[in-house]
């Protein structure tokens, strides 16, 4: 028996919330917990990025400029989308509850089949996917941060700007050093919460999508139903609200995962770019390859999925019509064919809906390939100006 509750997979992204952003649970609402979340996301959200990128300023080495703009760059983009999720929680909140009245509606052996073998296949495959590489990831970052600690380097993780100098005495040195490690691993669940939630919504959508056309094509075929015409239009209309459950999710998709993209657009682009360049030029120790190697695939998994499956999402928008047109209309009453008829033009106006970065850029495939291109075109800048 095919267990039906999509909203299971949300549960990492909660549990990052109620670390990040513990005030918007009404359990957590004290004083301790409001200065515990300022302080946390001044030095982290706002600070962390920013000393990075003051560390600019100071005419660092080339290898120092490539060595802190990957990181840089990567923590902008990080707080930046950590900012946009925190002000649409409650659209996410109402998304999900939304995601879970569609679960039950899922009705008949077909759509459970699909909702096994595609739906919860396509949720766990990235969320396994997504998971592991930040654990690789981290276990990499950590394992190379510890060594080069313990073999009494006294470097900073990335080259940064600080208030104080930390290389005084070994306290200013750990007190830099701790920080910084600290800050990456918080950044770390920052950046499962903005990659995990954008893909698994957009994939719910196109399958919740899927599902609906599956049931309104079936309509009027279920000979075994025996169903009178008045029931038959009721079933009708129950489709329809459904319809609306549908729209209302994309509607708010589009709205909560906008600014995020556009965000990742853009700084997947430059990073990817920079983590390139920096390879090619500087890593010269096994660690730090196998690392941005990685990393580099990390920032290609953040993309991709929200591209894919906006996508997808845009496929089986299109494919609304058709579902309705395929049904048994032709045998049923004046009214529910009128009803229909209205119906299936308000789906053929919403064809046209599209999930777009930032209300500017049209989020498909085309969006990541774009992307990649961009990032070779910067990396063939970077080449030539190293190359006077």
């Amino acid at each position: 028996m095919v267990f039906i509750n999509s909203v299971r997979f949300y549960r990492p992204f909660w549990l990052c919330m109620q670390l990040l952003a513990p005030s918007f649970f009404k359990k957590s609402t004290g004083p301790c917990v409001r200065a515990y979340e300022v302080v946390l996301h001044v030095l982290v959200t706002a600070w962390f990025p920013l000393h990075l990128l003051l560390h600019l300023l100071l005419h660092p080495s080339p290898a120092d400029l490539f060595k802190n703009l990957t990181m840089s760059l990567t923590c902008v983009a990080c707080s930046l989308k950590q900012v946009a999720q925190l002000y649409r929680l409650p659209e996410i909140v109402e998304i999900e509850s939304l995601i879970g009245q569609l679960d039950a509606c899922i009705e008949g052996e077909r759509e459970l089949r699909y909702y096994q073998d595609h739906l919860l296949c396509r949720a766990r495959r990235f969320t396994r996917c997504l998971y592991i590489s930040f654990g690789i990831v981290y276990v990499v970052f950590l394992v190379g941060a510890f060594a080069k600690l313990f073999n009494g380097n006294r470097d900073l993780i990335y080259p940064a700007y600080f208030p104080f100098d930390w290389n005084r005495n070994q306290y200013l040195f750990g007190m830099a050093y701790g920080y910084q490690m600290f800050s990456i691993i918080v950044e770390g669940f920052q950046g499962l919460s903005n990659d995990t939630y954008s893909p698994l919504t957009l994939c719910f959508l196109s399958g919740h999508l899927h599902l609906w056309a599956i049931r309104m094509a079936r309509l009027g075929f279920e000979e075994e139903k025996k169903e009178t015409p008045m029931e038959q239009h009721q079933r009708l209309l129950e489709y329809i609200e459904q319809h609306k459950l549908l729209m209302r999710l994309h509607h708010l998709t589009s709205r909560t995962i906008s600014a995020v993209q556009l965000v990742q657009l853009g700084g997947c682009g430059a990073t990817l770019c920079i983590i390139v360049s920096y390879v090619l030029f500087f890593v010269r120790d096994f660690m730090s390859l196998v690392y941005y190697l990685v990393f580099f695939g990390v920032v290609c998994v953040q993309l991709f999925p929200s591209c894919y499956f906006a996508s997808v999402v845009a496929e089986e928008v299109h494919r609304l019509p058709y579902a309705i047109f395929s049904s048994r209309w032709y045998d049923q009453t004046r009214g529910y064919r009128g009803d229909l008829l209205i119906f299936t033009q308000l789906t053929l106006g919403a064809t046209n809906l599209m999930m777009r970065a930032g209300g500017l850029i049209e989020l498909n495939l085309n969006a990541f390939f774009a992307t990649l291109k961009m990032a070779y075109s910067l990396f063939a800048v970077v080449v030539q100006m190293k190359g006077r």
